[in-house]
């Protein structure tokens, strides 16, 4: 991480405004059968996920929907997905079980610590108001060394993002991302990858990654 980023202070709670505050519950009653990135990005997701999370493992999809992005070819030993809408969750054919949660609402994780060998988070980091806090606890239920793969592009819904986001450019949200992992304070080897399609017309995808090192101990430096 870059020098300036070490005496970071946490972000005033005007960075995690909405434009629409509604119940998150409304927003995500009815299911979207949709993908939310083209088909090239969703393959650099899918390649992330092909480098980064071990096969065989236990894996967290969270706000998950009804597809997963996970390579076709590789076979996991579970994979659960924690998401807003039952009928996306219950049509999605990775995961082998799922919890309807909303984080905003409540971002303790329903898991055990050290439960799971990887976690993806897909386009949806844009939409939480205590990312700080989720990913906190990501890292505790992830095994320590367990791989965290946060993707974004530049596609959302807008009156659901936060006000931070709508503020910054591809680059800025790297930043702000690493950002959570950091002021989290179980995370280590947090990178930002560019893997955007080389093509044009394509969606950008972006990706954050870090590595679990188990349940908050403390204070983050």
């Amino acid at each position: 991480m870059a020098e300036n980023e070490h005496n970071l202070q946490p972000l005033p709670d005007e960075a995690f405004r909405r434009y629409d505050e509604s119940p998150d519950e409304e927003f995500y009653l009815l299911p979207r059968f949709v993908t939310h990135i083209d088909d090239r990005a969703i393959a650099a997701v899918t390649q992330l996920y092909r480098e980064f999370i071990p096969p065989g493992g236990e894996i967290l999809d969270l706000m998950s929907s009804w597809v997963s992005h996970l390579p076709p070819e590789i076979d996991y030993r579970r994979v659960i997905g924690l998401g807003m809408n039952e009928a996306e969750l219950r049509r999605n054919e990775r995961l082998d079980s799922y919890v309807v949660q909303n984080l905003n609402a409540e971002p303790r994780l329903p898991f055990a610590d050290g439960e799971f060998d990887g976690c993806g988070i897909c386009v949806s980091i844009d939409y939480l108001t205590c990312p700080v806090e989720v990913l906190r606890e990501v890292g505790r239920v992830l095994k320590i060394g367990a791989p965290l793969i946060i993707s974004y592009s530049n596609r959302c819904f807008p009156t659901k993002a936060i006000a931070v986001w709508h503020q910054l450019d591809d680059r800025g949200h790297m930043q702000l991302v690493k950002r959570y992992l950091r002021e989290a304070g179980n995370w280590e080897d947090v990178r930002g990858l560019d893997r955007s399609p080389r093509r044009l017309f394509s969606d950008p995808l972006y990706a954050v990654v870090g590595r679990s090192t188990g349940p908050y101990a403390g204070e983050a430096p």
